[in-house]
């Protein structure tokens, strides 16, 4: 047999040809499957993929799954990890992701988009609007955002704060469980705080707080625990001290202290520089929080050291337990 003067045979490259074609021309079995099963696909895989690359990357898998990705029931089942965009990473591309994800009425978008808007591109009525339309349909952390705008009157003066519409939206987001909003309804009604003082229910409030932390700090150990039959050696000692609230540097690695995914964003986006805060404001002092001062000296300080700031009695709450007791240092002894 002879080869041309590539080294390859006219009968070999004409038989790859043929299968080429062949190959071409097989029918696609994505094809073939109805479009209502591919959505109901697409929509499991939005709200349970990890992460937003994870989502990308099955819909670049062939073009039916790419156009049906955009299907209105898909965006509107998008999670919460596919949404986690980094801050170094926010463009055009992703702020329009998110724009028809709240057009889709997906609620997680809503409360991101608004955060974001709100806090970040300084676009407060529009961010009010979209984090208003997520509590209406009474998602957690939307109503306990808007109740730390109350409190705080955040994108006007100090007039602007309304203390019993705050504490109205945080009942609410604690009746739904969420675990700051308890902590923050117990402090308001142990310092009588926009509601009639009742030190009896704040600390019930508290003790509620610290008992859903609790849990979910187990269930994360739980899981980092190696899953072998033989192993039954009991929390190590770094993990008691945890629990106990003695002080550990992992419990700040919880999910449930580190808040929401755009609570990260917004720590990244000002740390970064991508965002222009004002002369003399500052970001809550709580790592897992995230906000920014509208204005100067929104946020309450440490009465001690005064070194310290917070957007809210929760975050301070949290804060004090995690890290601040170890350094907290009251000004006297800083003047002797």
């Amino acid at each position: 047999m002879e080869e041309n003067g590539k080294g390859i045979s006219p009968r070999r490259s004409k038989r790859r040809t043929v299968h080429k074609i062949a190959a071409a021309n097989e029918p696609n079995l994505f094809d073939e499957l109805p479009d209502d099963l591919v959505v109901s696909v697409l929509c499991k895989l939005s709200s349970s993929a990890a992460s937003s690359s994870d989502f990308i990357n099955a819909l670049l898998t062939c073009k039916r799954f790419k156009s049906l990705g955009f299907h209105q029931l898909v965006l509107s089942n998008v999670g919460s990890k596919v949404l986690a965009v980094k801050a170094k990473n926010w463009s055009d591309s992703v702020h329009r992701f998110l724009i028809n994800c709240v057009n889709a009425g997906n609620v997680e978008a809503c409360y991101t988009l608004g955060m974001i808007r709100f806090y970040c591109l300084q676009n407060r009525g529009s961010g009010m609007s979209l984090m208003a339309k997520a509590a209406i349909k009474s998602y957690a952390p939307a109503l306990y955002s808007l109740a730390v705008i109350q409190f705080n009157g955040s994108g006007g003066s100090r007039t602007d704060k309304d203390l019993q519409a705050g504490v109205a939206l945080c009942a609410r987001a604690a009746f739904l469980g969420h675990v700051d909003a308890l902590r923050e309804l117990g402090h308001c009604f142990q310092d009588g705080y926009g509601i009639s003082q009742n030190i009896t229910a704040g600390r019930r409030l508290l003790m509620q707080a610290n008992t859903r932390e609790l849990a979910s700090l187990l269930k994360s150990l739980v899981k980092q625990q190696p899953n072998h039959h033989h192993h039954h050696r009991g929390l190590n000692y770094e993990q008691f001290n945890c629990i106990s609230g003695s002080g550990c540097s992992s419990m700040s690695n919880d999910p449930a202290s580190e808040g929401h995914p755009v609570n990260v964003f917004l720590k990244e986006w000002f740390e970064l520089g991508l965002g222009e805060m004002g002369e003399g404001l500052r970001l809550c002092s709580h790592k897992g929080c995230g906000r920014p001062e509208t204005r100067a000296h929104e946020f309450r300080r440490c009465s001690a050291c005064g070194t310290v700031h917070y957007c809210s009695r929760g975050c301070q709450a949290l804060d004090w337990k995690l890290r601040h007791k170890l350094e907290c240092v009251p000004i006297e002894r800083w003047l002797e």
